[in-house]
């Protein structure tokens, strides 16, 4: 499959609009804005639950633990990273404690907003929070959904653990894998 590299995917800029929203209170932890990565007219959309750290404390550019595993085991499973576009629920990082069910409700309209322009083919919620944030059910989890298709608001759309679990529980691993190849074989049935 050829060697492994993890790399900065360019950053899809947020709308002029959105660029300074401060509807949700989190531009309090002094994280930046992040829209999203990847391919914006990609055919497969990643939901996480926040960015995580993009850049080093210096101000370079990194690629976190979290996307390095997301990005090795979407390689594995023979995905190319331009038919990848990677967002978030909240589109800043959260820093210290905030009301979740709050900032998550206010921050789900950012989201439908990137679907309706991007349209995406298939959706990947990657984690319980981006699955019960997406699917508005709190009861929902990975474990018991991951391997099959579900439809929410129109939108094909799967489910697999956060890359940051697989990182740390490395038994997680071969099944993010796994989870990923169900999405390359839903992806070549749709084209």
């Amino acid at each position: 499959m050829g060697s492994f590299c993890p790399e900065v995917w360019p950053e899809d800029l947020p709308p002029e609009f959105q660029k300074n929203c401060q509807d949700c209170g989190l531009y309090q932890h002094g994280s930046r804005l992040v829209w999203g990565e990847g391919n914006p007219k990609a055919p497969i959309m990643i939901i996480l639950d926040n960015p995580g750290a993009r850049e080093n404390r210096e101000g370079n550019p990194i690629v976190c633990g979290t996307r390095q595993t997301l990005q090795k085991a979407a390689h594995e499973a023979g995905l190319d990273k331009d038919e990848l576009y990677v967002t978030y629920i909240l589109k800043r990082k959260p820093v210290r404690a905030y009301d979740k069910e709050r900032v998550r409700a206010i921050c789900i309209r950012h989201l439908e907003d990137q679907l309706r322009d991007g349209k995406p083919d298939l959706i990947v919620c990657l984690g319980n929070v981006a699955v019960q944030s997406f699917f508005r059910n709190q009861e929902f989890d990975v474990k018991s959904m991951r391997g099959r298709w579900h439809h929410v608001n129109g939108y094909q759309t799967t489910v697999a653990y956060h890359p940051l679990a697989a990182r740390r529980r490395p038994n997680l691993y071969p099944l993010l894998v796994e989870d990923l190849k169900f999405v390359k074989a839903g992806y070549d049935n749709v084209t």
